[in-house]
């Protein structure tokens, strides 16, 4: 049987930031019995971040963790007449922070080449907002992130064994390129995938 990780180089749990480009795992399963949410493993197969709801009935508000239980975002579901959108709240702070949320991830209805687009706005509690983008491919559980001039920074897909093998529907691979915040794209990952129900 395959394995859910490859083996390389470990990342340093005290670097938030990459120095280099990275490749984790995640597994859209939560470690915490009949909850709901996402386990993330880095190339050398540790426990790195973790989303769990405790609460099943609740799907507006989840957390995204690190590897030792430390809360890193609350990422709520928002409504607005009749958008609907998720923020990502700093922790330890609130959703009652005047500072605001730390980003916005939400659907756009613009007709696009064969999948769908979600805007990220970031920089939300700095006052400083700047814009992503991601990009999925219909058909496919593949999305990549782009910076405001198309840069990629993140890609996300459905993860292979050596020989080729899809290792399954809740199983994916997701490269992040070099001097990006981890737990941020981290963060909007867990909001998209709250958007399309794969969480």
């Amino acid at each position: 049987m395959g394995k859910v990780h490859p083996q390389a180089l470990q990342l340093s749990p005290n670097c938030s930031f990459t120095s280099k480009q990275e490749t984790f795992t995640l597994w859209m399963k939560s470690l915490v019995l009949n909850g709901k949410g996402c386990t993330v493993f880095d190339s050398s197969g540790q426990i790195v971040y973790r989303v769990d709801n405790y609460n099943c009935k609740d799907k507006h508000e989840v957390h995204l963790m690190d590897q030792e239980g430390n809360g890193l975002f609350t990422i709520t579901r928002k409504q607005y007449k009749l958008s609907r959108f998720w923020e990502g709240y700093r922790s330890p702070a609130t959703r009652n922070d005047h500072k605001g949320p730390c980003f916005r991830v939400c659907k756009t209805y613009k007709i696009s080449r064969g999948g769908s687009t979600y805007e990220v706005q970031l920089g939300l509690d700095k006052n400083q907002p700047c814009n992503l983008k991601i990009e999925s491919i219909t058909g496919k559980s593949a999305c990549k992130i782009a910076d405001e001039f198309g840069v990629i920074v993140a890609e996300l897909k459905r993860k292979k064994s050596p020989c080729g093998v899809d290792l399954g529907e809740d199983v994916f691979t997701m490269v992040v390129e070099p001097n990006v915040d981890i737990s941020l794209i981290m963060g909007i990952v867990v909001a998209y995938s709250l958007i399309n129900s794969k969480m």
